[in-house]
């Protein structure tokens, strides 16, 4: 089973979040890059973009195929994980941690009171693989 993250939020198009008062970093799960294989390019957003909840914000590109990457809150983009232009691979390497695609300042905290804890995600995870089998 992929590696879920206690105390971080999750949608079920398969993005994790962590708020820090209203920032929240956002990046996509460990099921999720098992999924997309080899990150090759990451179309990051602008600082200063604003953002609508679940409405892309970013593009992920894989050797298997391009996924978009949703917004769990409406707000603005305040930081970018640079780093993902030269080093596409840290979302495979490091999903929670160097992986991260970028922080979101919420328009509405508690719009991350409706996405799953660890616990449900892990439930929902084991249904969609379920469903694929």
């Amino acid at each position: 089973m992929s590696e879920v993250m206690q105390g971080l939020k999750y949608t079920k198009e398969h993005e994790w979040t962590k708020a820090d008062g209203n920032i929240v970093t956002v990046g996509i799960t460990d099921y999720a890059q098992h999924a997309l294989t080899d990150i090759v390019f990451v179309e990051l957003p602008e600082k200063g973009k604003k953002v609508e909840k679940m409405k892309s914000f970013s593009v992920l590109e894989s050797v298997k195929s391009v996924s978009d990457v949703f917004a769990p809150v409406s707000g603005e983009i305040v930081e970018v994980n640079k780093e993902l232009s030269e080093k596409p691979q840290l979302i495979n390497e490091g999903p929670y941690g160097k992986g991260w695609i970028a922080k979101i300042k919420a328009r509405n905290i508690s719009e991350l009171n409706e996405l799953m804890s660890a616990e449900q995600y892990k439930d929902y995870v084991k249904t969609v693989e379920e469903k694929g089998k």
